[in-house]
């Protein structure tokens, strides 16, 4: 019996229900502007900040790198490294040596 009433109901709520309601509002779209503070500050100079501004500041800020915590030079090199292989920085091997040194000279790393 309940094979028989199920799709009979379905067919009436279907055959009854009201046709889909079209809205008369129309959906608008508008642009918005977000004003970001600027950053524009670059590495500290000395021996390797070329590098570092040449490198680094395409991705991210010099903020962002100056304010981590102090951490040795093996951790800085799989940091660069990993900027390198897994968010594909177009970091020159040749300069990784370069930018690790710098870092760990700023940034008080051992």
């Amino acid at each position: 019996m309940v094979r028989h009433t199920l799709p009979l109901a379905l067919i009436t709520v279907i055959a009854f229900a009201p046709p889909a309601a079209h809205s008369d509002d129309k959906l608008v779209l508008k642009s918005v502007s977000v004003d970001l503070p600027s950053d524009d500050r670059m590495f500290p100079g000395g021996p390797g900040s070329d590098a570092a501004n040449g490198n680094c500041l395409a991705c991210h800020s010099a903020d962002m790198v100056l304010n981590q915590p102090a951490i040795s030079k093996t951790q800085w090199r799989e940091e660069v490294e990993k900027m390198r292989a897994a968010y594909k920085a177009p970091i020159d091997a040749k300069d990784v040596d370069t930018i690790v040194d710098y870092l760990v000279r700023i940034g008080g790393g051992s």
